[in-house]
């Protein structure tokens, strides 16, 4: 048995600082006069746990065409860019779907379903279960869950993920938010480099609570932002099961090759 998460209130989107709090209220806005409904569901896609368990340091690549912190990176066009990941050897795809400051779409994640086999993470700034339902029915094998935005409701939200047939991926920043997650049950815990709040980034962060995770926790750990060289990932083998990149591959000329000089140690 589950509960189906309610919205965010206002309240509690306002309560959320900096540049996350502004695009948590937009989201939140863009979801207010959507029709809640389960959407048909496509066929079965690849589990998302599944690929990141593999042996070895696994990539999630993104497709990704702006960002806040970089402004424009590239015009990709997402069916293309997911193929050249796949040939390059990610083990699964992110897909931005907020419009604003990523330059995202749903259909985006659409036209990469279509175009590749592999898992497929809907990358958004989770605030109405819509958008989960949404993520199903456009073929996506996972969601992204903010624990920074959803706070308490995080729990909720990634049982009703899991009743849907989707993993979820938590995301944590600090050590608070890390045992957030733990408490509630995720199975897959992302530790952001970057504050959302203020946009900061710093590489120490991800080792550092990936280490405290590993402790007591035996799901799944994956390392964002940040990384732009096979060099950087080193830190953490033995620690994390996968990376999710985005910017430095979204921004290369040659983007299967982009991939597998990540991947080349």
């Amino acid at each position: 048995m589950f509960t189906e998460p309610r919205p965010l209130t206002w309240a509690e989107a306002a309560a959320i600082p900096g540049v996350l709090g502004g695009i948590a209220r937009e989201r939140w806005a863009d979801y207010q006069a959507v029709a809640e409904e389960l959407l048909a569901p496509p066929g079965a896609r690849p589990s998302l746990a599944a690929a990141l368990a593999a042996p070895g340091l696994s990539l999630i690549a993104e497709v990704k065409r702006q960002s806040p912190s970089q402004g424009a990176i590239a015009e990709l066009e997402p069916a293309s860019a997911a193929k050249a990941y796949a040939r390059g050897g990610a083990a699964a795809i992110s897909v931005l779907t907020e419009p604003r400051h990523f330059g995202g779409a749903l259909a985006h994640l659409q036209a990469v379903a279509s175009a590749v086999s592999l898992p497929l993470l809907r990358k958004d700034f989770t605030v109405h279960p819509q958008q989960l339902r949404e993520a199903k029915a456009t073929g996506a094998s996972a969601v992204l869950l903010i624990v920074a935005v959803l706070g308490e409701q995080t729990g909720v939200y990634l049982n009703y993920a899991h009743a849907l047939g989707l993993d979820a991926l938590v995301e944590v920043h600090t050590e608070a938010e890390l045992e957030l997650a733990l408490a509630h049950g995720a199975r897959i815990v992302g530790v952001n480099n970057r504050d959302l709040t203020t946009l900061s980034l710093d590489l120490s962060t991800a080792p550092r609570l990936l280490r405290h995770a590993r402790e007591s926790f035996d799901g799944l750990l994956v390392a964002e932002s940040g990384y732009r060289t096979a060099a950087e990932l080193v830190p953490l083998q033995g620690l994390a099961d996968a990376v999710l990149v985005g910017g430095s591959l979204a921004g290369s000329s040659d983007l299967e090759q982009a991939v597998r000089n990540l991947l080349t140690p």
